[in-house]
C-alpha cells in the first residue's frame, strides 16, 4: 500500500507535465529568435560551476564587503595563502575578481557591479 508521501510525489509528477502533446509554435519561434549563442551559455555555465564551490563563495562574499589581500583572505578563511591564491586564479580567470598591486601586496576586489549584484541576488534568494 502506498504511503501518503509517495502518493503526493506521484501527484506532483502528474501535475508538472503536459497531459497532451501541444507545441505553441509562435512562442517557440519568439524564444528561438531571442536565444543567445551556445558560447554564451557555456561561459555562464562556467561561472555557475565556479560559484558551486563554498570556498570561492566565501571569498566572493568577503570581497563584496571589503577589498582584501591574499593573506587577509587566508587568515579570514582559515586556509593557506597558496590555497586562496589558487581559488583567486579561478575567479580571476572568469573575470569575477580583479586585483591591484600596491608595492608587493596584491589587493583583490569583485570585478564589477554585475558580480556584486549577481552575488547579492543569489544570497537574497537563499536567505528567503
Amino acid at each position: 500500500m502506498d504511503t501518503p508521501i509517495e502518493d503526493n510525489k506521484l501527484d506532483d509528477a502528474v501535475e508538472d507535465t503536459c497531459e497532451i502533446l501541444f507545441v505553441d509554435e509562435e512562442k517557440v519561434q519568439a524564444v528561438r529568435t531571442a536565444m543567445k549563442p551556445e558560447s554564451v551559455f557555456a561561459a555562464l555555465a562556467e561561472i555557475f560551476k565556479a560559484l558551486s564551490d563554498p570556498t570561492r563563495i566565501r571569498i566572493l562574499y568577503a570581497l563584496s564587503l571589503k577589498e582584501l589581500c591574499v593573506c587577509d583572505l587566508a587568515n579570514l578563511l582559515g586556509r593557506t595563502s597558496s590555497a586562496v591564491s589558487h581559488q583567486l586564479r579561478v575567479l580571476r580567470h572568469l573575470k569575477l575578481v580583479k586585483f591591484r598591486k600596491e608595492g608587493k601586496i596584491a589587493y583583490y576586489s569583485l570585478d564589477d557591479e554585475h558580480i556584486h549584484h549577481l552575488f547579492k541576488e543569489g544570497l537574497k534568494h537563499v536567505e528567503e
